[in-house]
């Protein structure tokens, strides 16, 4: 069985499903996911993945949802034909206490992509020793962390390097996006969750509307998340603007600009990995912003700073989220010369730090082993 609730989960989760599926054909795959886990070959029992939010006090009018989630799949557990692994994908407010339910009914519990307890929220590796048997990590640091708290873990690497394979170049993005090679072209990815998309995107037009004011050549592509309502997005940049909207084709987006206004999240390390400058936003309820900053360990929010450890890409976030704010770091990166190079160069040590691609295939005969499958 594999849980993943959000699109990011059912993106990677997919990868290990396919990879699954090659190292043990004969094996039912099962559990909640998105479309792509379903294309690779799992049984979707249920699909939460457009329900997700970000923040804590965002989520509590989707309790019911992911309620009804838990209870199908703890049935799924208790059942006489329970799995005989499950592997939960990010999402730990719900996967952790799934993970126990696991545990109760004796079936092993794998972590894959596990929570960012070096960010925030440290104590949860207490429960992860309880009721985890092993977690895969995704970046190289976890491994320490993890041994020293006593939890077995393995370093696979992050999956993104296996989900950017595929990523076009510069010039193959900009014909699939219908993009002159010489234009200045500016992405906006306001998230994949339509919360995020409502609190960032009216910050993201007005800085259209700024650097559009001073550089007037610049197209303006949106990838829109499959997790996204079309009229949620257009309702918000308004008729008849200058952003084209991109479906399903967030890394020709992130290929192809000189520069992404880019919603905090996985989206940033993807934008970082592919080599694409950006300036990164995030807004949240006031209530859940001074729980966040109760929890935190760390003084940056996105990917990109956080792995270097250090702070690479401007960060705007919450009353500092602003549309002129957007427009005036997006103009001095463009305008500052070697800006954008610098973020380049920083973004070219990711590359050494997360491993090599075949995360999906290694982290497939991990589940296996603990499921005691010989593949």
């Amino acid at each position: 069985m594999l849980a993943a609730g959000e699109a990011s989960g059912d993106l990677h989760g997919a990868a290990l499903c396919r990879a699954l599926r090659a190292e043990a054909p004969g094996y039912r795959l099962y559990g909640m996911g998105g479309a792509r886990m379903a294309d690779a070959g799992m049984d979707l029992l249920v699909d939460v993945t457009a329900a997700a939010v970000a923040g804590g006090t965002e989520a509590l009018n989707r309790i019911p949802v992911f309620y009804r989630a838990y209870r199908r799949l703890r049935r799924a557990l208790d059942g006489a034909r329970r799995p005989r692994v499950l592997v939960v994908i990010d999402s730990p407010e719900f996967n952790l206490r799934l993970a126990r339910a696991a545990r109760r009914a004796g079936v092993p519990v794998v972590y894959f992509i596990p929570p960012q307890v070096w960010v925030w929220r440290s104590w949860r590796v207490k429960t992860i020793r309880r009721v985890i048997s092993l977690v895969l990590a995704v970046f190289p640091f976890e491994t320490a962390l993890y041994r020293r708290a006593g939890v077995p873990v393995e370093f696979v690497g992050h999956p993104l390097l296996d989900a950017l394979a595929g990523a076009p170049d510069r010039a193959a993005a900009r014909r699939q996006l219908g993009l002159d090679d010489r234009a200045l072209v500016i992405g906006l990815l306001p998230g994949s969750r339509r919360e995020e998309v409502e609190r960032v995107l009216p910050a993201m037009r007005e800085g259209v509307t700024a650097i559009g004011a001073a550089r007037r050549e610049a197209r303006f592509v949106l990838a829109l998340a499959p997790t996204v309502e079309l009229t949620a997005v257009e309702r918000r940049l308004g008729a008849g603007g200058p952003v084209a909207i991109a479906h399903d084709r967030t890394h020709a987006v992130m290929r192809a600009a000189d520069l992404l206004l880019v919603a905090s999240g996985t989206a940033t390390l993807e934008a970082a990995l592919l080599g694409t400058p950006m300036v990164v936003c995030y807004r949240v309820s006031r209530l859940t912003e001074l729980m966040v900053r109760s929890l935190m360990r760390v003084p940056w929010i996105s990917l990109p700073n956080l792995t270097l450890g250090r702070a690479v890409v401007p960060e705007l976030t919450q009353e500092a989220a602003t549309g002129e704010r957007l427009g005036r770091e997006a103009l001095r990166l463009l305008d500052t010369p070697g800006a954008l190079d610098t973020q380049r160069a920083a973004f070219s040590e990711l590359q050494g730090q997360l491993g090599a691609p075949g995360v999906g295939a290694r982290a497939a005969r991990l589940v296996l082993s603990e499921a005691g499958v010989v593949s």
